[in-house]
């Protein structure tokens, strides 16, 4: 009898479960402004976050493992000029960066692998943004060499809403043929609601050579993720875990 009566809360408990969303993790790298022109100021500001972007709910990122931006050949560690902050209750960071010369700017970071009990997995996802100055932009369309990255083949910066952007996933510099592609819309802002859960998170396939290809329906910040699994696990008690390792890229639609 007790068993009788405690099925009916199971099922409702199992059905809760199952139809509740399944938000994606999304790391994300967001300047103030992604097209530095001759008369616009020339120190931006970029936030790091471990967040669900259009859902806009947050995670603890913790102190990034490596924050750099490569320009010119060239890379700079930022880790020194990173400035914790709190934005709904979870650690974010921020960190100012004067823009010296022409060039493309190219930021991204490593964060430490974050458990996710609910996956029982850890996540890596190596995030990256490009910013253009001054009117030079070489170099938009080469591999910064990352374990797992998107290299754009439409240019990251001056796109219209609508304009379609593709890139190219890699993982370890080879191309990844039919890679899941998770894209979502930053909406910390909260203007935009999804009419149903399958709209929060858009999803395409990579063809034959690791090339998707999406169009943005409206302006602002979208964040493209394609997931692997790492061949190395990492140990939690004891155990082999294994480890979600995420190419995501942030480009802004004008």
């Amino acid at each position: 009898m007790k068993l009788r009566a405690l099925l009916p809360a199971l099922v409702v408990g199992a059905l809760a479960a199952w139809s509740g969303p399944a938000w994606a993790h999304f790391g994300m790298v967001i300047p103030s402004n992604e097209m530095v022109m001759k008369e616009d100021p020339k120190e931006i500001t970029l936030t790091f976050l471990f967040w669900h972007p259009f859902e806009n709910t947050a995670m603890d990122l913790a102190r990034p493992k490596v924050c750099q931006v490569v320009t010119q050949g060239r890379s700079e560690d930022l880790l020194s000029k990173l400035v914790e902050k709190k934005k709904s209750g979870c650690t974010t960071w921020e960190a100012r960066y004067r823009i010296g010369r022409p060039g493309l700017y190219v930021f991204y970071m490593e964060p430490q692998p974050y458990w996710e009990p609910a996956e029982d997995c850890y996540i890596i996802h190596y995030t990256k943004t490009y910013v253009g100055a001054l009117g030079d932009e070489e170099g938009w369309d080469q591999p910064l060499g990352l374990k797992t990255e998107i290299v754009p083949l439409s240019r990251p910066f001056g796109l219209y809403a609508g304009n379609a952007f593709q890139g190219r996933v890699l993982l370890d510099g080879k191309p990844v043929p039919g890679a899941e592609v998770e894209i979502e819309y930053d909406n910390r802002t909260a203007k935009r609601k999804a009419p149903t859960e399958y709209m929060v998170t858009q999803t395409v396939r990579a063809d034959a050579n690791g090339v998707f290809t999406y169009a943005a329906p409206w302006s602002g910040w979208w964040g493209f993720a394609a997931l692997n699994k790492d061949s190395r696990p990492i140990k939690r008690d004891g155990k082999d875990k294994p480890v979600e390792i995420g190419a995501v890229v942030w480009v802004r639609f004008r």
